[in-house]
């Protein structure tokens, strides 16, 4: 039994429903592009357009979102931010032109961007009243909403609905249930009230910002990659039937969930510089050894280890940004998540565009190196002392309850 307060308690459910509507509307979303696709008779390159028009809607959201988070209070934002998200969704499932399904779509990335650094920004307030890691578990809540989404899409699929009605039966119940739960937040503080008045109002993008956003972006990069090309590897490249192919990315996506809610005890227990390490070194071992061994199974074991091994990468990048400087969390998670969704975006077609020049094998490489490069990156998650210093091996690497960045609030 949690021996956290009530208050806490209850509004780590809060957080992890509003984790659970951002993963519900993007897997519903995604589940039902196909048939906008076809409604609108657009091509492929047109349909890209409209998907470029949701990071572009992120990336301007997030250059407000975390200032508007800091000044209101995360308490303040995530709400209207979640109500807004599950709303937007909508309008794509009904636009009759590419333009206004852009126009749609980008209010959709902006609104999604509110919500996400909120809900991430709330979710550490609420680690810190446990005193110890839980923000793996949240992103884990966001991975089941995700198989939610995509299963209420495929239902409306299966019903004969269109993308607007099976949108609408989605989010408008989900905008509902964001009041309610609402109401179980932390109380709303406003951090600019308690900070030092001659702190300056934006957050500057110091060196450690710069390096947690390129460290998400490496993983990013690597969950993207996974998306588009694990199932193109096995069908083209090892000749698996598409069924078994199909079971690349259900395989990863299965690994990640697991691994996200195994992180919180992980971090607990051995911190989370080594668990970033670890997890690094396990997720190029898994994809460099499907790679290079050339069967079927063992590439999907080694799918797996991927996974895993990223599971745990971004929400403590996360976590750590938003204890960086409790007074800018906010903003400091949306530089981070600037940098870090531009690989998610970027990712799939860095590798579509280095397999055209050398081959898949070869370019799916990358997102091996990139993991490596996250373990030797590890060691910027050291928790910082109140000196300002980051904490030597034993508060970061060591086990027990000091090695939580929720436990020092002044981290």
């Amino acid at each position: 039994m949690s021996t956290a307060p009530l208050q806490a308690v209850r509004a780590r459910r809060a957080v992890s429903f509003f984790f659970i509507l951002l993963g519900t509307v993007s897997g519903a979303w995604a589940a039902r592009i196909p048939a906008v696709k076809t409604d609108l008779g657009l091509s492929d390159g047109q349909l890209s357009y409209g998907l470029l028009a949701i990071a572009v809607g992120l990336v301007v959201g997030m250059r407000f979102a975390g200032r508007l988070t800091d000044h209101f209070g995360s308490a303040r934002v995530i709400v209207p931010a979640g109500v807004a998200t599950a709303l937007t969704v909508i309008p794509p499932g009904y636009a009759p032109t590419l333009p206004t399904l852009i126009a749609a779509l980008f209010l959709y990335g902006v609104v999604n961007a509110s919500l996400d650094v909120s809900m991430n920004a709330h979710g550490v307030e609420v680690e810190r009243a446990y005193g110890r890691p839980i923000m793996s578990s949240f992103h884990g809540m966001f991975s089941i909403g995700g198989l939610i989404g995509a299963a209420l899409g495929g239902l409306g699929a299966l019903l004969g609905l269109g993308a607007g009605p099976t949108l609408a039966a989605t989010g408008i119940p989900l905008a509902l249930i964001s009041v309610y739960a609402g109401r179980h937040l932390l109380p709303a503080t406003r951090t600019r009230d308690t900070r030092d008045q001659a702190a300056p109002t934006r957050a500057s993008w110091t060196g450690w910002i710069v390096l947690m956003g390129v460290v998400a972006f490496a993983g990013l990069v690597g969950e993207g990659a996974a998306v588009d090309w694990t199932s193109v590897y096995l069908y083209e490249d090892l000749h698996a039937s598409e069924t078994v192919a199909a079971l690349g990315f259900a395989v990863f996506s299965v690994a990640m969930t697991v691994g996200r809610f195994a992180g919180d005890h992980l971090a607990l227990k051995y911190g989370p510089v080594l668990l970033v390490r670890v997890s690094g070194v396990v997720a190029a071992l898994g994809l460099g050894t499907a790679l290079v061994i050339g069967s079927v199974p063992v590439a999907i074991a080694g799918f797996a280890l991927f996974g895993l091994g990223l599971a745990t990468i971004v929400p403590q990048v996360f976590s750590a940004a938003g204890n960086h400087d409790p007074a800018r969390a906010g903003q400091a998670i949306a530089q981070v998540a600037t940098v870090g969704y531009t690989g998610l975006v970027a990712g799939p077609a860095i590798i579509g565009s280095v397999s055209e020049l050398t081959d898949l094998p070869t370019a799916l490489a990358i997102p091996a190196v990139l993991a490596a490069f996250m373990a030797a990156s590890a060691g910027a998650l050291r928790p910082r002392t109140p000196s300002g210093r980051a904490a030597g091996r034993t508060g970061a690497e060591g086990t027990g309850t000091d090695t939580a960045p929720a436990a020092r609030p002044d981290s």
